[in-house]
């Protein structure tokens, strides 16, 4: 028995999976290598660390593209968002089946790609991969009592389709401020609620 890493990236029109080392490991059916024939190889990654704070947590990952093509095709605006998986498990050295299923050390997505190259002139492209929970952070600014952007939430939900404007100030996911005469979208004063 052997233990392995394995990284998943899921790009918009390609999935690549790649596993540290020169090996081919088999995880749930799909193959993951060493060398991607079109993308490459792992450069380097970030250590995970646990941590409580304000923001979400984030690793990088280094990929060596094998041409400039690669290079510019993973670092195309269009990667952002692509969905990232760590894994670490162990495989049968034999068959090269992973035993059992993997432990997910990190599930994310690409944030920032940022291409780099060396004295030697190797390409590196690094991904900053943050963390499914990023979208916990992510500030409703756009939030406003208004059909368009009603139906882009809730499609076909016709709640507010003949709402046009309102001199009611609604204070929608949020708390409205203390004191004044506050009303609700009906015109009723707040402090008459029952």
């Amino acid at each position: 028995m052997l233990l392995f890493g394995a990284l998943k990236i899921e790009l918009p029109s390609y999935t690549l999976r790649l596993v540290d080392g020169s090996a081919t490991v088999v995880i749930g059916g799909e193959t993951y290598v060493g060398q991607d024939p079109t993308f490459g190889t792992i450069a380097e990654m970030s250590e995970l660390a646990e941590e409580i704070g304000d923001s979400a947590p984030e690793i990088t990952v280094a990929l060596f593209p094998p041409d400039v093509t690669a290079t510019a095709t993973l670092s195309h605006p269009n990667m952002q968002g692509g969905r990232a998986t760590l894994m670490v498990g162990a495989v049968d050295p034999i068959s090269g089946i992973a035993i059992g299923t993997p432990e997910i050390l990190f599930l994310g997505e690409i944030d920032v790609p940022t291409i780099s190259v060396d004295q030697q002139g190797a390409r590196k492209v690094e991904y900053t991969i943050v963390s499914v929970f990023e979208r916990l952070f992510e500030i409703e600014e756009g939030q406003r009592a208004q059909n368009a952007w009603h139906q882009s939430i809730y499609p076909g939900e016709l709640g507010l389709e003949h709402m046009t404007g309102t001199d009611v100030n609604l204070y929608w996911g949020a708390k409205p401020p203390r004191g004044g005469n506050q009303k609700n979208i009906w015109g009723i004063p707040m402090s008459d609620r029952r």
